[in-house]
């Protein structure tokens, strides 16, 4: 329905509707806003159609480039010249975020395999300093413990928590956060805390392949993880558990035992 045929049936209505003392100025609005609502919600359907439709016919238009680039791929890839299928791959995988041609858990994988074989040291963090993350030796934490067992209360199921380590001096929790689309940003706020069951808030003090907001790391593809460390001031040796807050965000993880 066009927004000057709905304008007319709204004036034609307004004239028509019952003029006893029952029949409100609010009787009127109701009537109208509901017309409206229904006129916008066929009008957004439309729009929304008539994206999908577009969206369609260049999932067809750019399917032969798609297979092109991966085609391609694959044989820089058999003949070693890793930097130009390192190319070729994040040429397909960025068609196939659009449009969703194949698994893009598979292109990720390829992708991340190829960063350090393609000379490209210096992008992706998520794939490349990740193993900087995990030390060498704990042996200078009194306590250390992989997996921990913990409470997210607000379920961010993309974020966990990978190994924490008590010292005198800090508080290390090692967390991994898989990306769910292309160019995702990343970054954790310098009020976040840590809180233990026998003692006040401890303060960030440290991170690790994680930048401090407002600035973001960024993850270039879907499904690629970043491995990251946050340093909190030390938990006293009697806590046993404790929590990692992060405010006004989901990152809010409980009873996180230290003991």
């Amino acid at each position: 329905m066009k927004l000057r045929n709905v304008l007319a049936f709204v004036v034609g209505l307004t004239m028509t509707l019952p003029a006893s003392a029952q029949w409100s100025s609010w009787d009127t609005q109701r009537v109208i806003s509901g017309v409206f609502g229904t006129a916008n919600a066929a009008i957004q359907s439309a729009e929304r159609k008539k994206e999908m439709e577009i969206l369609a016919r260049q999932k067809v238009e750019f399917e032969q480039s798609y297979q092109d680039a991966l085609t391609e791929a694959k044989a820089y890839e058999a003949d070693e010249e890793w930097e130009e299928a390192l190319e070729k791959y994040e040429e397909a995988a960025k068609l196939n975020c659009k449009y969703g041609y194949s698994d893009q858990h598979t292109l990720s994988r390829k992708i991340s395999s190829l960063y350090v074989k393609g000379g490209r040291e210096d992008d992706g963090p998520s794939i490349l300093h990740n193993d900087d993350v995990t030390l060498a030796d704990y042996s200078s934490y009194r306590y250390m413990r992989e997996n921990p067992i913990y409470v997210n209360k607000k379920k961010a199921q993309n974020i966990k928590i990978l190994r924490v380590a008590c010292s005198s001096t800090e508080t290390r929790v090692e967390m991994e956060y898989e990306a769910g689309s292309s160019n995702a940003g990343l970054n954790i706020k310098g009020s976040t805390y840590i809180k233990g069951n026998k003692g006040g808030k401890l303060d960030l003090i440290g991170v690790q392949n994680i930048t401090m907001y407002p600035a973001n790391t960024v993850i270039p593809w879907p499904y690629q993880k970043l491995r990251f460390a946050l340093i909190f001031e030390a938990l006293p040796v009697d806590a046993s558990d404790f929590d990692l807050i992060e405010p006004s965000s989901v990152w809010q993880f409980k009873d996180i035992k230290c003991k």
